[in-house]
C-alpha cells in the first residue's frame, strides 16, 4: 500500500506542479485536470475497487489527503467535497444507485454536497431546502450557500426537508431550474469552486433520492459531515507540514544580526510550536482514522475531535510561520499566505470550532462515572 500512496503522491505533485499560487490568485482550478485526478480515483480514494475506486482506508486516504493539502488546499478542499459526496451515496444509496453512481465519481465525474443555508448552518432545523414527492418524480425547491465544489460539479447531492423527515437528492447541475453562481472572492480557499446554489422547481426522477426519504435530518446531515471533518483534520495537518517546512528552510537561511534567524530563541519557539503542532495534529488525525478504520463506537467523537484539534493548530501554526518569515510570506500566492487565509476557515467548515466544542463536552458529561 506505500508503493500505491507514493504513487498518488507523485501523480498529484504532477498535476499541482508548482500552480498552486497561481490558481489561488486566479481562483479556479483548470476543470479538466480535477477529472483528470477523479478519473484516477483520486478525489474520493476510499471508495471500493468493486465500484472501479482505490478503496483505501482512512488513514491511507488521510495521509493522501494530507499530502495534497500542503501542496495546495483549494484541491483539497475539492477532494473532501467529492469525498462527502461518494461517502454520502455510499452509506444512503440502495445497491442499485451505488452501482450506477460511485462509478461515475471515479472516472472524471465531480460532486459537491448541498446542505448549509443562509440560516441554517449548524442549526439544521433552519433547513427550508423541500424535497416534493409528486407520483414518479420529486421536485426541488429552494437554496444552498458555500457549496465547496460546486462551481466544478456535474453532481450534487443535496440534503432538504421531505415527507415529514429529510432526504438527500442527487442532483446534475444541467439539470433545468438549477442556478449555480459562485462566491466572489472568497478569503481563503480561493479556487475551490464555492458556489451558491438556487433551485427553482427542480423535477428529478423519485429514484435520484438516496435510500429512503422520510429520515431524520441530523442523521443524514451528520453522514456527510463526518467524512468532511476527517477530511478537513487531515487537510490541516497538510498545512502545517507546509508552513513549518517554509517556516524552517526561511529561519536556517536567513541572516539578522550575525547569525540565521532560527538561532534566535524567539524564532527558535515559533518553529518549536509549529512542529508540536503538526505532531498533534497528525496523531489525532491518525487516531481518529483507526477509530474510523475499526468500525469503533469511538468514531465520532475521535473524528470531532481531530477537527478541532487540527483546525486550531492549523490556525495559529499559520499565524507563527507568517511571523517567522515575515514579508518574506507576506505575497498573496505564497504557500505561507495561502495557509494563513485557507486555515482559518477549517475552524468555521463542517462545523465551527464552537460546535465542536459543545460535542465534545456532551461527550464528557454522558461518559462521566
Amino acid at each position: 500500500m506505500l508503493e500505491r500512496l507514493d504513487d498518488a503522491f507523485t501523480f498529484m505533485d504532477g498535476l499541482v506542479d508548482g500552480q498552486a499560487g497561481r490558481w489561488d490568485l486566479a481562483g479556479q482550478i483548470p476543470v479538466e485536470l480535477l477529472r483528470t485526478a477523479g478519473a484516477r480515483g483520486l478525489l474520493c480514494a476510499e471508495v471500493a475497487d468493486s465500484h472501479g475506486g482505490l478503496g483505501l482506508s482512512s488513514r491511507d486516504n488521510g495521509e493522501l489527503t494530507a499530502h495534497v493539502g500542503s501542496r495546495c488546499s483549494s484541491l483539497r478542499s475539492v477532494m473532501t467535497s467529492q469525498g462527502m459526496a461518494a461517502w454520502s451515496i455510499q452509506r444512503l444509496a440502495n445497491a442499485d444507485q451505488s452501482a450506477t453512481l460511485l462509478p461515475q465519481l471515479v472516472n472524471g465525474q465531480l460532486a459537491a454536497v448541498g446542505f448549509s443555508e443562509s440560516v441554517a448552518g449548524s442549526d439544521l432545523s433552519g433547513m427550508s431546502t423541500q424535497i416534493k414527492l409528486d407520483g414518479d418524480s420529486v421536485v426541488l425547491d429552494g437554496s444552498k450557500v458555500w457549496v465547496t465544489g460546486a462551481r466544478y460539479a456535474d453532481l450534487l447531492v443535496v440534503f432538504g426537508q421531505c415527507d415529514g423527515g429529510a432526504a438527500a437528492v442527487v442532483v446534475p447541475t444541467s439539470a433545468p431550474g438549477v442556478s449555480v453562481e459562485p462566491v466572489a472572492d472568497p478569503m481563503g480557499c480561493r479556487a475551490a469552486g464555492h458556489a451558491n446554489i438556487k433551485f427553482d422547481s427542480v423535477q428529478l426522477p423519485a429514484s435520484s433520492i438516496l435510500g429512503s426519504p422520510g429520515l431524520p435530518l441530523p442523521l443524514l446531515v451528520t453522514t456527510a459531515l463526518a467524512y468532511g471533518r476527517i477530511s478537513v483534520a487531515w487537510g490541516c495537518v497538510g498545512i502545517l507540514r507546509a508552513c513549518r517546512n517554509a517556516a524552517a528552510l526561511h529561519a536556517r537561511s536567513r541572516t539578522q544580526f550575525g547569525k540565521p534567524l532560527s538561532e534566535h530563541q524567539l524564532v527558535g519557539r515559533h518553529l518549536a510550536e509549529l512542529f508540536i503542532a503538526e505532531q498533534v495534529a497528525t496523531r489525532s488525525c491518525e487516531h481518529a482514522s483507526s477509530c474510523w478504520d475499526a468500525g469503533s463506537p469511538d468514531m465520532v467523537v475521535a473524528t470531532v475531535l481531530a477537527k478541532h484539534v487540527s483546525a486550531g493548530h492549523a490556525a495559529t501554526g499559520a499565524a507563527a510561520a507568517v511571523q517567522v518569515m515575515a514579508s518574506a510570506a507576506a505575497q498573496d500566492g505564497h504557500v505561507v499566505a495561502r495557509a494563513y487565509r485557507d486555515a482559518k476557515l477549517m475552524e468555521i467548515i463542517e462545523g465551527t470550532s464552537e460546535i465542536c466544542q459543545l460535542i465534545l463536552a456532551q461527550h464528557a458529561v454522558a461518559t462521566a462515572e
